[in-house]
């Protein structure tokens, strides 16, 4: 009895001993997997607020206008002077920052003043023609030099033909407000063409009037960006075309950018002010007599708007944008 008992204890002590065994590796080898492997941790993305990017604010656009250049060279007569005039007015399109405004109202208005274009340097006469016009700024210029170099060679087989176009054109920019000459410069241009033949085959020819309008245009290509910079380096304003009981009207709107609801200071004009030295007149005098608020557009270029402050203004009033 004694010895059953005893072995029976010896096979559950080698049980114990195996189960603690097992249990004892489980744990070594669960540790091993779990505490030796890489922990991932999950984060909640934080919800991104998106901010609406700012309204860039783009003035309204100013009314430019280019009368025809003076030739002062000895060449071309008066077709180097218009030909400079209108590639100088292509060229301030194309940047579109202008209203551009023909040379044909300006020219009707210089018949009707009867001034002659040409050469017309007198900034307070510019200023009073540009207010006729409705113009902000005017460009007038010279062609204060041109000329054709012509070189090549001539042997038995082959003939060549070279010819060099030179330019210099002088401009100024003169506002039309105050009549201050806003910006000064000269750009020079060249040009060249080149034509040759083989045994009589080829290109022959004389004067290729192509090199003219090619050197004017990279004259005036020198100085298109500084006109844009200074005109539009000024302050914007525009005038009030008229008045009635119920509205009040602007020559400014849709076309030069000039958006609803844009707040105006007015401004009535009073009398002119001269230099005592010259004579010239330097600006007016002015009444601030409110403020106004654009509230609809009519035509190609007007708007309509309202008295927010202040009185009514008179037509004639320069209107200036609220810094």
């Amino acid at each position: 009895m004694r010895q059953v008992k005893s072995e029976r204890l010896k096979v559950e002590g080698k049980e114990l001993k195996w189960f603690l065994i097992f249990n004892f590796t489980f744990l070594i080898f669960n540790w091993f997997f779990t505490g030796c492997a890489p922990s991932t941790t999950v984060k909640k993305k934080q919800a991104v607020t998106i901010e609406k990017p700012k309204e860039v604010f783009i003035p309204p656009k100013k009314k430019i206008s280019v009368v025809e250049f003076e030739n002062k060279s000895a060449y071309g007569q008066r077709r180097l002077g218009d030909a400079a005039a209108d590639i100088l007015m292509t060229e301030l399109g194309k940047s579109q920052k202008f209203i551009l405004i023909e040379r044909a109202k300006l020219d009707k208005i210089l018949s009707e003043q009867k001034l002659q274009s040409a050469g017309m340097y007198d900034a307070n006469t510019i200023s009073q023609i540009g207010k006729l016009a409705g113009v902000d700024a005017i460009v007038v210029g010279v062609v204060s030099q041109f000329g054709v170099k012509t070189g090549g060679s001539d042997y038995l087989l082959t003939q060549s033909k070279q010819q060099v176009a030179e330019c210099t054109v002088d401009i100024r920019v003169i506002e039309v407000e105050t009549g201050k000459i806003l910006y000064i410069d000269s750009g020079k241009g060249v040009a060249k063409s080149s034509k040759g033949s083989f045994l009589g085959m080829g290109t022959k020819g004389g004067y290729d009037e192509t090199l003219e309008g090619e050197s004017l245009r990279a004259a005036i290509a020198k100085f298109v960006d500084n006109i844009i910079y200074q005109v539009n380096a000024r302050p914007w304003s525009c005038r009030v075309a008229e008045v009635d009981e119920n509205n009040i009207y602007l020559d400014a709107g849709k076309e030069s950018n000039l958006k609803l609801g844009t707040k105006l200071v007015v401004f009535n004009q009073g009398k002119e002010i001269r230099s005592p030295d010259t004579g010239l007149v330097i600006g007016r005098t002015e009444e601030k007599v409110g403020e106004l608020e654009v509230v609809d557009y009519f035509g190609e270029n007007g708007s309509t708007a309202k008295v927010v402050n202040g009185s009514k203004p008179v037509r004639g009033a320069v209107c200036r944008l609220v810094k």
